[in-house]
């Protein structure tokens, strides 16, 4: 990288809107708040200090619910949600968030400073906030 490339951080293009869920709901509710909120990723709540972040997808809900006919309202979160979660730091470059989403086949990643999500971030957001960014 040359000294006069311009960086751009996480922090820069992460959405600061997200929505939670307890991993203790079932994919029914996951289903009603993902459709009142418009958004097909919930963070799913630690349920004490010592667990991780979850993640559960409308991608996940079909592949493990709809596909395998099973009730969404007989279905826990916990049953179908991503856990542990791969998370990015707020200062990290987004040429390397870019790779670790490449890598790890990701569809989002939350943003954690302090034990503490503070936004998202998604591969659009790195190429259309980030690279634009870059490009302009």
């Amino acid at each position: 990288m040359n000294q006069t490339q311009k960086i751009i951080r996480v922090k820069d293009v992460m959405k600061t809107t997200f929505s939670t869920i307890e991993s203790a709901a079932t994919i029914s509710d996951a289903l009603k708040l993902m459709k009142s909120l418009k958004t097909a990723v919930l963070i799913v709540n630690k349920r004490n200090e010592d667990d991780e972040w979850g993640m559960i997808t409308s991608a996940d809900i079909a592949r493990h619910v709809l596909a395998k006919n099973r009730a969404p309202e007989r279905v826990n979160v916990y049953e179908v949600m991503s856990c542990p979660i791969i998370a990015v730091r707020p200062q990290m470059d987004i040429r390397h968030c870019s790779r670790l989403f490449a890598t790890y086949n990701l569809v989002r990643a939350p943003v954690i400073e302090n034990e503490k999500i503070i936004g998202m971030v998604s591969p659009n957001s790195l190429v259309l906030d980030g690279l634009y960014e870059i490009c302009g």
